[in-house]
């Protein structure tokens, strides 16, 4: 609480906040984005554990925290400074809307959820040291950090009286680690059948679950070399070649991806896979596309018997999956909120997250909302407030609210904003297989149980390493 009132007076307007050095742990006043240089006080810092930070207080401050937790995951070594202060920029509604905002780079690059749900409950307790508890705390997750706070509330706040009261979800990585990327692993396959280029036939070979060997200097601008060369997707459609045109109708076809987003997939199932098997796994394979059938392609059986195979270690499953795969034990309200047509994490991760809730028999904690958007990013901002204050209004009232009420409640927000209101209260996702291809066993949620979550905690050594 010392803080608050002795640095009310240190916002300067200037696009961007600044990450000065201090003390470990110690938040420095910085100057706020512009959205916010007349209504907040900004601050940045470094966590103890190395985890760059942002925080903004409104001056008309309702007593009540957003902890928000970043997507990606990125992939440097050490913290990025500019990650919590980007996002503080992009999530300024929060903040414009009455709410503290504190958000961590997290420790460093790389995957690992369980690292960035500790970082992120860390970062509350700085928080709740250096300005005073909050009336309320409420966690928002974006993309792979939907399944951060989503694993945040389950770690850190599962207690009835634990320090989380509510979570906001938007479009989030809800199918854990173990599933939530089966459709990238189909891609790398089916992307290597096809293209041969990755790597090519002249190149160290390396099995196709390593992402990417663990000395190659391939850039993204090399893989997107390649996948031109393969496909011309970055082409007008008239200017490729038959060959291409045809490898690039399979690979989509196959896999269900989005023509707009198979490039940064593609990237995911090559860098990101390479920092979770050897960055992560010591080199072990959590991933397998044995038993799935490949369909939609121009020759079916073709692809069947020519795509490379591969099995999953068992204990790399286990530490993924004890890392990022949710148990559904939630005790607060959850709210998401997620664009139909997201090209990144598809809608069907939704479906995912309730059957796990369901499985945990908790699926009365979720609320669930969709979009007309096309967007993964960045949805309107008048549905991020209309969000915000459902779960707010929930948490107070204890009245759980319906997907058409808080469509009906997001148009009293867009006088302010002019962004749109898109939802869509009758949709509801199709279960997960019908857009992923499930592996054996895949179609019971949750992935992970409570039990048996609790029965690899006493093991030595299991998940992944902060």
């Amino acid at each position: 609480m010392r803080r608050l009132g002795a640095i009310v007076a240190a916002v300067l307007a200037v696009p961007a906040l600044s990450t000065p050095a201090t003390a470990a742990g110690e938040p420095a006043p910085a100057p706020c984005p512009a959205a916010l240089s007349d209504i907040a006080t900004c601050y940045t810092g470094r966590s103890t554990d190395g985890a760059y930070y942002a925080i903004a207080v409104p001056e008309q401050w309702n007593g009540s925290l957003v902890m928000h937790a970043h997507g990606g995951p990125d992939l440097g070594a050490e913290s990025d400074p500019e990650r919590s202060v980007g996002d503080l920029e992009r999530w300024s509604v929060m903040v414009e809307q009455g709410y503290a905002w504190a958000g961590s780079s997290y420790r460093r690059g790389g995957y690992g959820t369980r690292m960035a749900a500790a970082d992120t409950e860390e970062l509350r307790r700085l928080f709740v040291r250096e300005f005073r508890e909050p009336e309320r705390t409420y966690l928002h997750g974006q993309s792979w950090g939907g399944n951060v706070a989503a694993k945040t509330i389950e770690v850190h706040g599962a207690k009835k009286h634990g320090p989380y009261d509510g979570a906001l979800l938007t479009n989030g990585v809800l199918g854990g680690g173990s599933r939530g990327y089966d459709y990238r692993v189909d891609l790398r396959a089916v992307y290597q059948y096809y293209c041969r280029n990755h790597p090519r036939p002249s190149e160290e070979q390396y099995p196709l679950w390593q992402g990417l060997r663990a000395g190659s200097t391939m850039t993204t601008s090399g893989l997107r070399a390649r996948l031109q060369e393969c496909t011309g997707f970055a082409s007008p459609p008239e200017e490729r070649t038959a060959p291409q045109q045809r490898n690039l109708d399979d690979i989509l076809a196959v896999t269900e991806i989005p023509e707009r987003t198979l490039e940064s997939h593609l990237r995911f199932a090559t860098f990101t896979f390479r920092d979770i098997v050897h960055d992560r796994l010591r080199g072990r394979n959590p991933f397998s596309n044995q038993g799935v059938v490949y369909s939609g392609s121009h020759d079916d059986a073709a692809l069947n018997a020519g795509v490379e195979r591969f099995s999953a270690d068992p204990t790399a499953v286990r530490d993924l999956s004890w890392d990022s795969d949710l148990t559904g034990r939630v005790s607060i309200p959850v709210l998401t909120l997620h664009a139909i047509d997201d090209p990144t994490a598809f809608v069907e991760h939704e479906a995912a997250y309730r059957a796990t809730l369901r499985g945990a028999h908790r699926d009365r904690y979720l609320v669930q909302t969709f979009t007309g958007e096309h967007e993964h990013s960045g949805l309107s901002s008048a549905e991020y407030a209309t969000s915000l204050a459902a779960l707010d209004t929930w948490v107070r009232s204890g009245k759980k609210p319906t997907s058409a009420s808080i469509a009906a409640s997001c148009p009293r927000f867009d006088a302010a904003y002019g962004t749109g209101c898109f939802y869509e209260p009758p949709f509801t996702p199709e279960p997960y297989a019908t857009r992923v291809n499930p592996r054996p066993g895949g179609l019971h949620w949750p992935a992970l149980t409570a039990r048996q979550e609790k029965a690899w905690s006493r093991l030595p050594s299991v998940g992944i390493a902060p």
